[in-house]
């Protein structure tokens, strides 16, 4: 992954000039560089609300503006960004009730799908009856791409608690999808 470890290195020099010289052109770089992937973390987060999604990417770059020079460098930028970012979304949701509603709502039955054109709106259905911390778990390593330490970092969890969530999401959806899979089956052994 020699790509990545030249983004590092861009993103390393990028936040250098921002610190050593206040340089605002070289975090409006940062902000380009990454504002696609914090928006799409917050939008998936948020469950779609992009105007939700985009209020709270305003203020994760502030913030990220603010407390540059916590960054030490140890982590990727971009997993420091998903921390800041996920943080927010965790302040805007004032903490353990949004999640225990979510908790509730797994217990909630998938209807068997209709048709297989319909594979990407029962996963939607199917991910949002995981837990808040399945759920969160799954957007940063599965959709994101991070490892399972950046995930750690990024949603304060211990390692161990991030594998844990992320079998047990994985494990969940393969079962509640496996009424899908059945259907496409049938449907491509038939004549």
């Amino acid at each position: 992954m020699a790509d990545g470890a030249a983004e590092d290195r861009i993103d390393q020099a990028l936040v250098a000039r921002v610190l050593l010289d206040g340089d605002r052109r070289a975090f409006e770089q940062l902000m380009r560089r990454h504002q696609g992937m914090v928006r799409a973390q917050l939008r998936r987060l948020l469950q779609g609300d992009a105007a939700a999604a985009d209020d709270l990417a305003q203020e994760t770059f502030l913030l990220a503006w603010r407390k540059l020079e916590q960054f030490r460098g140890e982590a990727r930028f971009s997993s420091w960004l998903y921390r800041i970012a996920y943080t927010c979304f965790l302040q805007s949701r004032r903490g353990p009730v949004r999640h225990e509603a979510l908790e509730g709502e797994a217990e909630a039955q998938l209807p068997a799908p209709a048709q297989p054109l319909e594979l990407k709106l029962d996963l939607e259905r199917a991910v949002q009856r995981l837990s808040a911390p399945e759920q969160a778990v799954l957007l940063h390593c599965v959709q994101l791409g991070l490892s399972h330490e950046e995930a750690a970092e990024v949603l304060t969890m211990p390692l161990g608690t991030v594998k844990t969530h992320a079998m047990r999401g994985k494990a969940k959806l393969k079962t509640w999808l496996a009424a899908w899979r059945e259907a496409v089956g049938t449907e491509e052994t038939k004549p």
